[in-house]
């Protein structure tokens, strides 16, 4: 699976933090930047892992920003996105089992790195379950 990454200056540690587990893992990770903690504009970076999405480079996405919100609302303008801000693994899995989302948005001022890792993880591990769900987010 290619996993594309985004983030601002606030989630630059985080998100080098997740790409090491990732690539340790056997995911091939898409970094779309930013690569330094000086002030810049988080829909840069959330627009930049929704092309690579879009082309078929990567099949899910994580963006991170200080608070989640500003990146995921970016992202979730394309219409091929479904981020979901999640700050509990509970969360993550709920958002891919019902709501098929492919991008996990992530508060780094909000969470810690393990908490981070394993709402990773479990947005990684879920499946969409379909059924009531679908008619749902066919309706987005």
């Amino acid at each position: 699976m290619n996993i594309a990454l985004g983030n601002d200056h606030a989630g630059l540690k985080l998100k080098n933090k997740l790409v090491a587990y990732l690539e340790k893992e056997g995911y091939t990770v898409i970094d779309c930047g930013t690569y330094s903690e000086e002030s810049c504009d988080y829909p840069d970076y959330a627009h930049a892992v929704a092309k690579t999405m879009k082309t078929g480079d990567a099949n899910r996405g994580i963006v991170i920003c200080g608070s989640g919100n500003g990146i995921n609302m970016a992202v979730n303008k394309h219409d091929h996105i479904r981020s979901a801000l999640c700050w509990l693994p509970e969360l993550a899995e709920l958002a891919v089992q019902h709501n098929n989302a492919n991008v996990l948005a992530l508060p780094a001022r909000f969470i810690d790195e393990t908490t981070a890792l394993n709402c990773l993880k479990a947005f990684l591990k879920e499946k969409f379950e379909g059924g009531r769900h679908e008619r749902r987010v066919n309706k987005i």
